[in-house]
């Protein structure tokens, strides 16, 4: 194939340019995505302090992946927030199994149980029964993304993104 077209048949298979990554931050996060804040007021200082709730290393984690996975030649005006949508779904999973510590190891196991929708609940004797189904079924395709409301988003911009044709070579 002639190298002239090489070029534009990548750009029109939506392929990533080598060794391109996003520059998603930490502080993009924490403006675009403020429920994952908190604010101190520290004594002496006028300004409030805002806080991530998730570690600072975890965060990073996923930032970094964000960036290496959302990269804006495919999401171009919509990147900023297909990065942030990443972000804050990692985020919440990992909120969703925080613990300051756990007393014994079966409390540290059971913050990270699977939970579902409560599909029957009843006092005498405490039943709860959660119907999982939704989850299972799709995860089979899409894995974790459909856990969050964020991860559902993130997923239907990719899938309205990746909708183009693609040729490889």
């Amino acid at each position: 194939m002639c190298e002239q077209f090489h070029g534009l048949i990548s750009a029109a298979a939506n392929m990533p340019q080598l060794g391109e990554l996003g520059t998603y931050t930490k502080e993009m996060f924490l403006t675009d995505f403020p429920q994952f804040t908190k604010k101190q007021v520290s004594q002496g200082e006028e300004a409030n302090q805002i806080i991530s709730l998730v570690p600072d290393p975890m965060l990073q984690v996923f930032i970094n992946n964000s960036n290496a996975s959302i990269l804006p030649s495919r999401y171009c005006d919509i990147w900023r927030y297909a990065a942030g949508l990443y972000v804050a779904h990692f985020s919440t999973l990992y909120l969703k199994t925080y613990s300051d510590g756990s007393l014994t190891p079966a409390r540290a196991a059971a913050t990270g149980q699977q939970t579902g929708l409560v599909k029957e609940a009843t006092m005498g004797d405490t039943t709860v029964r959660y119907d999982n189904e939704a989850i299972t079924e799709a995860s089979a395709k899409w894995g974790s993304w459909n856990a969050t409301q964020y991860g559902q988003q993130l997923v239907t911009m990719a899938r309205m993104i990746g909708m183009g044709g693609m040729y490889v070579i």
